[in-house]
This record gives structure tokens, sequence and C-alpha cells, in this order.
């Protein structure tokens, strides 16, 4: 996976991600209490913490070359484990929101 060097691809793209987080956080802020589930701010700011982690180690692994492959795997788990995360999230509000 190092030859491929998916850090290249990891870091922007989580590190956009961590910013979507934050967005949301401030959109939920704006919705009537009783309209959303009040876990929705935690579990972002949750995703925002693992995509941080995953640019943090896509960053790394571009400054420095020792164990590449290891940290990228790393990177690369955490960035779809925040993927997965967001994605949970979204169909929750849409359910509370769109069927309540």
């Amino acid at each position: 996976m190092a030859s491929e060097n998916i850090s290249n691809h990891i870091l922007p793209v989580a590190a956009t991600m961590v910013g979507v987080c934050v967005t949301v956080i401030s959109l939920v802020q704006l919705v009537p209490k009783e309209a959303i589930s009040p876990w929705v701010d935690q579990l972002m700011a949750v995703d925002a913490l693992i995509f941080l982690g995953s640019a943090w180690l896509s960053y790394w692994t571009l400054r420095h070359r020792h164990n590449v492959e290891k940290y990228e795997n790393i990177a690369d788990w955490l960035f779809l484990s925040g993927l997965s995360l967001m994605g949970f999230v979204s169909v929750l509000v849409a359910f509370d929101l769109f069927i309540n």
C-alpha cells in the first residue's frame, strides 16, 4: 500500500471532513432540541476527532518514511471508521427529522 502513497489522498479529504463535522455540530445547535437526538453533536465531535487522527497520521507518513505502511493502514482504517460513523449519524438525523 505504501507504493500507492494513499496518504496523499487521505490527508486533504480527512481534513475537509473535520470541517464538515464542525459544520454539522453548529447546524445541530440551530435545530430545536426535541427535533433531533441529543447524541448527534457528541457523535459528530467524536467523528471529527477520528478524522483528525486520520489526517494527522496521513501527514506523519508524508513527512517521515519510517513504518509508512503501518501508519497509512491505521489512517485508512480511521478514515473508513469516520465515514461509517458519519453515515450512521446521517441516518439517525434523517429518521429524527423526517419520521417524527
